[in-house]
């Protein structure tokens, strides 16, 4: 049975008049990896807090296991701005030392892209104090990760990795040891990583078996045992678990609950997206022309990001863009933008950018832009427009939308410079949409938005007839929302995958094993010297060193407890010969331990 690390009896937590945790029991256990989802402002952060000990709890009791090595990832670093990468991250190890051990290597690689930190100056000898808060976040992970612990608590750990980045990050969580608990807004993370979830709804923690896909069939068919039926009927959930069910193969493989409840759930259901009639009503609307792009260029600065595209952006359209950090996604839809906006007059470095007449365009780019702090939420929205026309017939009120986006009659009425950064990215698409665009380029979009405001986005999006561009790490997303991946793979061209972001991560790999140096043949050993161990003796050699190191912590920490128990019944004989017994055991098992250490030790 997996021995309990952390438990939390009958927590509560109050901030004002709210209780964002009321009576919460839980407990993680060894092996346990854990998703943490809910609503931005409902206490995913505050209760990963209390978990760590980082936060007091108003009552009840927090019980960690007798030591404990505890690892966590705060969404602001402590990190020494004088300090250098390699001292915060690798420490005092030599170079041979560092270089040497996989683990290392994995997480260097992994997260920065190589050994030598290609994306700083100075690589593991740059200073920490300039960098950016993304930088910053990736070497206070890498930092985390190089370390041994038995739990780890991470806090939006996905946050400025790119899809590489994601994908290694969730390869590595999956074969570490480390019990894990984890909030994060990103599905497909959840669904690779965690095998619970934790669902933090007004106070109250549901906890459900599985990964992320799993928690929305579980979760849906909880809500449909507790809800009316016109209730049930009403619940956007069970637009996703249409799709999760018919949209997208292999999703989950097996679901918690009866498959015949799931199928009586989504038997009305239609499929997301009708997409044959989305792109009749889109042709309606947009005309054949939207974006032709002929032996188009574009550049930053003197680097030629893209060279001699020729491409088309038709009538419905949905396209999801992938790439590399700076090989020019953001730079191509500025372009495409800025010949919108100027009616074909503004063109690239070179080539031409054909746009339509009937083009109207919406652009969702990364910041955030500049609303009037004193006007409430509903005013900007109501300054674009009163009514939306989502197509088909559908039309809604600001109002509705404002609701349908997660802003409450009472939140509609909160002043703009009140708002979370998350709430106000939440507003940006509204007024985006309240203009009733035809063509849609939305960059990073998930950005500061919650599950349940992303799956919000995506209802609309299903229905929504137009073209469209998504630049999105959050690889859910985009395979929610589009019908085709393109990617810039860094070679100043773009190509589309007919097998989307699993292709996209296949050439990736192809790409930086044919970049990696060969490695250089072994030296043959000199006439008579002692046979070398192979790169994987000496890791396995390493691995048990590890393991060995950890068993001796915990024989000392037993002997500790054994000395004490024998001071507190010295007069019990009995029990004392018992104690000293357990005493002669461990002190047999450390000797064969550290004989076994000194042998591996050449080794390693």
């Amino acid at each position: 049975m997996a021995a309990n690390l952390v438990n939390l009896e009958a927590v509560e937590k109050v901030y004002g008049t709210r209780a964002l945790l009321d009576g919460i029991s839980l407990g993680v256990n060894e092996g346990d990896r854990i998703g943490v989802v809910g609503r931005n402002g409902d206490g995913k952060t505050t209760l990963i807090r209390i978990l760590a000990k980082l936060e007091e709890a108003d009552k009840g009791r927090v019980t960690h296991a007798g030591g404990l090595h505890l690892g966590v990832l705060t969404q602001h670093d402590s990190l020494d701005p004088a300090a250098t990468i390699r001292h915060e991250v690798i420490g005092d190890l030599a170079d041979h030392e560092w270089a040497g051990s996989a683990k290392i290597r994995d997480v260097l690689t992994g997260l920065f892209g190589g050994l030598d930190l290609p994306g700083f100056a100075d690589g593991l000898d740059t200073v920490i104090g300039p960098l950016s808060g993304g930088e910053r976040r990736r070497i206070a992970l890498a930092k985390l990760l190089i370390a041994d612990q038995d739990m780890i608590v991470l806090d939006e750990p996905t946050n400025h990795l790119d899809v590489e980045g994601i994908s290694w990050l969730a390869s590595h969580l999956q074969q570490r040891r480390s019990a894990l608990v984890c909030v994060t807004h990103d599905r497909w993370f959840l669904d690779q990583v965690c095998t619970r979830m934790w669902d933090v709804q007004r106070g109250v923690v549901h906890e459900y078996e599985g990964g992320y896909s799993d928690y929305v069939f579980a979760r849906a068919e909880r809500e449909r045992i507790a809800a009316t039926e016109e209730v049930k009927r009403q619940n956007l959930m069970r637009k996703e678990l249409a799709w999760l069910r018919r949209g997208a193969p292999a999703r989950t493989s097996k679901p918690r609950f009866r498959i015949e409840a799931a199928n009586e759930l989504i038997a009305d259901v239609p499929p997301p997206r009708d997409s044959a009639e989305l792109m009749k009503f889109a042709s309606s609307r947009l005309g054949k022309t939207v974006f032709d792009l002929e032996n188009v260029s574009i550049q930053a600065g003197p680097k030629e990001l893209i060279k001699h595209l020729t491409w088309q952006l038709g009538p419905g359209d949905r396209i999801g863009l992938v790439g590399v950090n700076g090989a020019g996604k953001t730079s191509l839809l500025r372009a495409l933008a800025e010949a919108a906006a100027t009616d074909g007059e503004k063109q690239p470095a070179g080539g031409k950018v054909v746009v339509g007449k009937t083009v109207k365009l919406a652009y969702l780019s990364q910041e955030v832009g500049e609303l009037d702090p004193a006007k409430r939420v509903l005013e900007a929205v109501q300054q674009i427009r009163d009514r939306v026309d989502l197509g088909k017939g559908r039309e809604m009120t600001a109002g509705q939308l404002c609701e349908k986006f997660g802003f409450t009659k009472e939140k509609q009425w909160t002043p703009v410079g009140d708002l979370s950064g998350g709430e106000r990215r939440r507003l940006q698409i509204l007024r985006l949409l309240m203009d009733e665009p035809n063509v849609l380029f939305l960059d990073e979009p998930t950005n500061d938005l919650d599950i349940e405001t992303l799956t919000q986005l995506e209802d609309l999006l299903d229905g929504w007839p137009g073209s469209m561009i998504v630049i999105s790490h959050d690889r859910y997303f985009v395979e929610r929302t589009t019908d085709k991946v393109y990617a810039l793979l860094g070679d100043r061209a773009l190509r589309m995958l007919p097998r989307g972001l699993d292709e996209y991560l296949e050439r990736r790999q192809r790409v930086i094993e044919a970049a990696a140096p060969a490695a250089a043949p072994a030296a043959a050993p000199a006439a008579g010297a002692p046979a070398q161990k192979s790169a994987a003796d000496a890791r396995a050699a390493k691995k048990e060193l590890q393991k060995i190191e950890r068993r001796l912590d915990r024989i000392s920490e037993q002997e500790a407890k054994l000395h004490a128990q024998i001071a507190e019944k010295a007069t019990d004989f009995e029990a004392v010969a018992k104690l000293d017994a357990g005493l002669r055991e461990l002190a047999g098992e450390r000797d064969e331990l550290e004989l076994r250490w000194l042998e591996l030790a050449e080794d390693a």
